[in-house]
């Protein structure tokens, strides 16, 4: 099993960041990666259509070979991460807000979360606000029409810059110091918030911190692999052309993708 490799998948394009923080963490792990486009995106749909999306892309990912599955979405982790859990009996690893880390480096006291509807209206994210928030102040705000925008490569255009600016300009107008990144595809976005905010706002996200629980869940299965590496295989239930024309921003050079049919 060491050998075997990890499943990882999202709602659309948005794992791939995650993927990045993997493969740089553990190079010698051979990865698949699903991008549900044909659903995407997560965060306006019922918890009920997620978790059966989730648990057809799991049982997907398991015929594959997979050791390990990471839900990189928050969304989906809301809404399917227990029921995998309970289903399956490999290391399963999801996502969330890195609402402990915003909190642990703001000056000002007040936090602001760009996240999807799904995660902001969640019961597991009012978990995360009660058990670390304290005594800050965490202002959410949903983004609706950002996941699009990087579906189709638009990382710096008109359009995504004007959502950004119109998401942004409340929580800097509360005060707000130390942003939370709550979507796995709001990372790509990264470069462009930077030229957008002014430099003593903080970007915090969870990609590497997921990575950094994979590997210990491996560990702790003694499943780390050895090396070396396949290359990473990937599928989508959306447009193929589409995602290998946004590959070569978000993954790799000449990386190509398989449809997918669950």
């Amino acid at each position: 099993m060491n050998d075997a490799p990890i499943g990882v998948f999202d709602s659309g394009v948005g794992g791939l960041s995650v993927l990045r923080e993997i493969r740089q963490l553990l190079p010698a792990e051979s990865l698949l990666y699903v991008a549900d486009s044909g659903f995407v995106p997560y965060g306006e749909k019922s918890p009920e259509t997620i978790c059966q999306r989730s648990r057809a892309i799991a049982e997907f990912l398991q015929a594959q070979g997979a050791k390990a599955l990471v839900l990189a979405c928050n969304t989906a982790t809301v809404a399917a991460v227990a029921d995998l859990r309970a289903r399956y009996p490999l290391p399963i690893i999801g996502m969330e807000p890195a609402v402990k880390p915003a909190t642990l480096a703001t000056r000002s006291g007040v936090v602001g979360v760009l996240a999807t509807t799904g995660t902001l209206r969640s019961a597991r994210f009012a978990a995360l606000l009660d058990r670390f928030a304290g005594s800050v102040t965490v202002i959410t705000q949903p983004c609706p029409g950002l996941v699009e925008c990087v579906e189709r490569g638009d990382l710096n255009g008109p359009q995504v810059i004007a959502l950004l600016t119109r998401y942004t300009q409340p929580l800097l107008e509360a005060g707000c110091d130390t942003l939370i990144l709550g979507c796995t595809h709001y990372p790509f976005l990264r470069p462009a918030l930077e030229q957008l905010l002014p430099d003593h706002i903080r970007l915090v996200d969870t990609g590497a911190a997921v990575a950094r629980q994979l590997r210990t869940r491996l560990t702790e299965h003694n499943l780390l692999a050895a090396g070396p590496a396949a290359p990473a295989r990937l599928w989508t239930s959306g447009d193929v052309a589409a995602l290998e024309g946004v590959l070569p921003l978000l993954w790799e050079r000449n990386a190509t993708a398989e449809p997918l049919s669950v």
